[in-house]
């Protein structure tokens, strides 16, 4: 009788370990997911009717003044001026809104405010009163909606789109931005042969756009929940967190901010009063730099998120210094080239513009905590419009003083700015 003890040992077969498997690369998610993450269908069509209606009437409200209201060139500019700056003092209560739980709401009502402001434009002839003064406040409303969305809708795709599908979802929403903005002024161009009839009907239309779209976002009914103001324990009472005041992510955002004004100020003053070439350059480059936008912007984004968001702004500056660098040295070449060189290098900054507004605003979402995000999306905005109020004014300045002076100013401050985000911007506080 054999027993188990006295078998014979037969050796084991060999075997050889498995190969770890290596892990599936995730699908890049396709376009109708990104909108849908970003909001849905509903708010899709609402971001596309809002920005035709900008783009019917934005980009042709200082001939709105000149045609329609008989204020002037100067008169119109400087009621502009006045109407948007003193329309920045509103983004820090939509910063406070949005702590406090506000999501769609605070973006319907962006939406909204602009409504009261093409009533005011249109109804202030009607009205009596210094026309100058109805104008100004015309701009304010307006300008008040255009501050508030951008932060209003950070906030809103921040709370509904899952984290890695958020960059993606906020440069999708951005797309159907442009390519809305991009429809509207083409149709504004054309419209606009008709003189002052047609202006009103643009404004008119625009008006209408703004509702729609309000009562679209109005009717999705988002809030945070989680975003109750935060407080800190001190005995029986308790006091709220002190918010802090500007980051270096908000200070440096001041140079990257002038990249917008360069192509609708500074290429087309340098193009036309220093290159001497016909104003169509202009515009050719400013339609191919729209449809470039519309068509990369997600691509782009969601390659750059391999890099993280913090090297991927800090690249972007050193592109956009590049591409100034690019122009002054284009200027050199005198003549048709130099036009040709211009709108080459264009590309180049438009690839810098890609990556900046694909990284800031989600690099501002990554490193604040939830229920700062407000207040964090409202002083990195408010940093925005203290560049775009004042760049006008500083390119044509330096303009004035020459091509050097100019392009290599905006390298050297944008190359400081990317640097510095890249050392001391805030840590990342989630993925």
């Amino acid at each position: 009788m054999t027993t188990a003890m006295s078998r014979p040992l037969v050796p084991a077969p060999a075997t050889t370990p498995e190969e770890p498997k290596r892990p599936k690369r995730p699908q890049r998610p396709g376009w109708p997911a990104l909108l849908r993450a970003g909001g849905g269908t509903r708010y899709v069509v609402a971001l596309a009717v809002d920005a035709v209606g900008s783009g019917l009437l934005r980009p042709f409200l200082l001939l709105y003044g000149v045609e329609v209201a008989h204020l002037g060139v100067a008169r119109s500019g400087l009621a502009m001026t006045f109407g948007f700056l003193a329309a920045l003092s509103s983004v820090p209560f939509v910063g406070r809104w949005i702590d406090r739980g506000a999501r769609s709401a605070a973006v319907a009502g962006a939406m909204l405010v602009r409504v009261v402001g093409v009533l005011l434009l249109m109804a202030a002839p009607l009205l009596g009163g210094p026309p100058l003064a109805g104008f100004a406040l015309a701009a304010f409303f307006l300008g008040v909606g255009n501050q508030c969305w951008p932060p209003a809708h950070a906030a809103l795709v921040a709370a509904v789109a899952e984290e890695h599908l958020r960059d993606g979802a906020l440069a999708a929403g951005r797309a159907v931005r442009n390519a809305g903005l991009g429809v509207g002024a083409l149709v504004a161009t054309v419209a606009t042969a008709g003189g002052a009839g047609a202006l009103r009907m643009l404004a008119v239309v625009a008006a209408l756009g703004y509702l729609l779209a309000g009562l679209l976002v109005a009717s999705l009914r988002v809030r945070e929940s989680g975003s109750a103001r935060p407080t800190v324990s001190v005995g029986p009472k308790r006091r709220r967190e002190p918010r802090g005041g500007l980051t270096a992510l908000d200070l440096a955002n001041l140079p990257y901010s002038f990249n917008f004004n360069v192509l609708e100020v500074a290429l087309p003053a340098f193009l036309v009063t220093t290159l001497h070439a016909s104003t169509a350059w202009g515009a050719g480059i400013f339609v191919g730099n729209t449809v470039l936008v519309v068509l990369c912007q997600v691509g782009v984004v969601l390659w750059l998120a391999r890099f993280g968001r913090r090297t991927a702004m800090a690249v972007s500056g050193v592109v956009l210094a590049v591409s100034y660098l690019g122009f002054w040295l284009a200027g050199l070449a005198g003549g048709v080239w130099a036009a040709v060189g211009v709108a080459a290098v264009s590309v180049v900054l438009t690839a810098g513009e890609i990556m900046y507004t694909g990284s800031a605003t989600a690099l501002v979402v990554a490193t604040t905590e939830p229920a700062r995000l407000g207040a964090a999306l409202a002083r990195f905005q408010l940093s925005s419009g203290v560049g775009l109020a004042a760049s006008p004014a500083v390119l044509t300045a330096l303009l004035a003083l020459g091509p050097a002076p100019l392009w290599l100013s905006l390298a050297a401050a944008t190359l400081l700015a990317a640097a510095a985000i890249s050392r001391w911007s805030p840590p990342v506080k989630h993925s």
